[in-house]
């Protein structure tokens, strides 16, 4: 089974633009990886928004 692409979209839209990182690299990073980084954003967004 693939990841689904839309998913794979939103993840790394998610992490260039709060990141700025290039594309490439966030493509290069594991899947495991990727959505660590997600989850780690998405932790700073709730602190900074109060929404624990």
């Amino acid at each position: 089974m693939r990841y689904p692409l839309e998913a794979l979209y939103e993840e790394v839209a998610y992490v260039a633009y709060h990141f700025h990182w290039p594309l490439g690299d966030i493509l290069d990073l594991e899947h495991a990886e990727r959505h660590k980084w997600v989850a780690e954003i998405s932790k700073i967004n709730q602190r900074l928004t109060g929404g624990d």
